[in-house]
Order: C-alpha cells, then structure tokens, then sequence
C-alpha cells in the first residue's frame, strides 16, 4: 500500500509549511525526521507509519529526510535522527528522538491524542461551552489529560461562571505548590470579582469623609477594581504603598499585582503603574 494511501505525506523545505504547520491547525501532525543512510530511522519508520495507518483519523504523518529539508530540520533544530515531533496547531507538543519500540511509542501518541482532545475543547469553549465542560471531564474521568486538562477546565468554568466551581478546581490545582500563569490570572480575577457588587458610591464617601483612615482607603481601592477603575484604584493604592508600606502597603501592592494578572502584560495601564510602583518600592 502506498503511503500517501493512509496520512503519510513525504515532504521537504518546499512544501513543509504547508504539509505540517499548516495542515497542523486542523489537527495532530507527526513529523519524522529521517535519511536514508540512517539504520535507526529505518527502524521506526514501519513502527510510525503501522500507526498511522491504524489511526489515519487521529494524525497526518509528515516524513520529512533531512537531505531535502535542512532548513526544517535547522529550525526544529534537529540534533539527531530519527528525531520526531507532534505539532498541533503550528506549536510543538512532545518530540522525542531515537528508536521507540512500538508499546512506548503508542504511548506516546496517546498522550499526543490527549492534548488534542484539550485543544478541541479549548477551541469549542466560547460556542459551546457545555460541550468544552463535557469533553474535559469525560478525558479526566478517563485517567487523561492530567494538569493540562483540569487547567483548561478551570477555564471553562471561569467563561461560564462557576465561580465556586473554579475555587474549588484552584485549591486542587495549588496542591502540587504552583499555579500556571492562566491559573494565576483566573485566581486574580475571581479575587476582584468578591468587590464587584459592593456599594461603590457609600464607600468612596466613607473614603472622602475619612482621608487619614488607611483601611477605609484600601476597601475603596477594592471596590474600585472590583468596578474596574483600574486607574483610580492603582492611584490609591501607590499612595498606600508609600504611607503604609509594610502593612496596608503591602496588601496594595498585591492588590495591584492581581490587576495587572488581570490585564495582562501588554496592557499600558499595567506597564504604567509597574513602572510606578516600582519606583514607589525601591
């Protein structure tokens, strides 16, 4: 049978764009870096293409010999043959190099399959998001998908509104003693969601009535962000950092820090007062 017959595609420097970055925003690309000189990629090669035969629906196998793409080869930097890659996407999601045999290669490719599965759900979750819920839990209660799943399910929740829900998938997720940045970023978010409904108008009078009360100043600046007056609260709080620098100052500072999770880092508000509170602190 002819291996074009069933997802496997030969390719070089001409064409790989197209063959695998391309090809890999609908789904999983296998590239097999290999040469004909090689003894150990004609090893793995009838292993790969067996499977890609017998999962043509899961992924396209590009094989790409090095003698006909060098520049492919230079910019996955390629330091051995055979040396293959999963592309999803346009980015790399697992490689590895040498001879697999055939059990730890299915392997493999299942832990391919499972980030697949998080991509597709990723990609359906601002349509659907009951469906994205489904396909996350269903992969996680399969044994699947591990950290990578249950990050894109907090996700999920977070678009939805499971605010509990989220807390609840965040305090599992701090466990292992780190947060992913979009962890991170959705706990800051839930953090100023708590001020979003309070009563804005009576605690900024409060604050004007009581200028020297540095507690009633920070509630302000909570409120303020939870109303997103990001730049009335920013103001607020460098002028805590500066009075009450280890105390009020330093829940300021965090609260700052949280908004700008929130924001992210390309925003000006946040390159803005980074810069300030910085200056405020050193």
């Amino acid at each position: 049978m002819s291996a074009e017959g069933f997802q496997v595609i030969n390719t070089n420097d001409d064409r790989f764009e197209t063959d695998v970055m391309v090809r890999s925003q609908l789904g999983l690309v296998v590239v097999d870096f290999w040469a004909e000189w090689c003894a150990p990629c004609r090893m793995l090669a009838p292993i790969l293409e067996k499977l890609a035969e017998e999962f043509q629906d899961k992924f396209t196998l590009v094989k790409a010999n090095t003698d006909h793409s060098p520049l492919a080869a230079r910019q996955f930097s390629v330091a051995g043959i055979p040396a293959v890659y999963a592309i999803l996407d346009e980015q790399v999601i697992d490689f590895f190099q040498g001879v697999l045999p055939e059990p730890a290669l299915r392997e493999w490719l299942e832990k391919c399959f499972q980030s697949v599965s998080i991509f597709e759900a990723k990609r359906c979750m601002a349509a659907d998001p009951a469906k994205a819920e489904s396909q996350l839990r269903e992969l996680l209660e399969s044994g699947g998908g591990g950290d990578q799943a249950k990050v894109a399910l907090l996700q999920v929740l977070k678009e939805k509104g499971d605010l509990e829900a989220c807390k609840q998938l965040l305090d599992e997720l701090e466990k292992r003693g780190f947060l992913e940045p979009e962890c991170e970023r959705i706990r800051s978010e839930l953090g100023l969601l708590q001020h979003a409904n309070d009563d804005l108008e009576t605690i900024r009078q409060q604050a004007q009535q009581n200028p020297d009360d540095l507690a009633v100043q920070f509630e302000l600046a909570e409120s303020l962000a939870g109303a997103q007056l990001y730049e009335e609260a920013f103001d607020i709080c460098l002028k805590l950092v500066e009075r009450d620098r280890a105390n009020l100052g330093e829940q300021a500072r965090e609260l700052m820090v949280n908004v700008f999770r929130v924001l992210g880092d390309d925003s000006e508000l946040t390159q803005k007062y980074r810069r300030k509170l910085s200056m405020a602190l050193y």
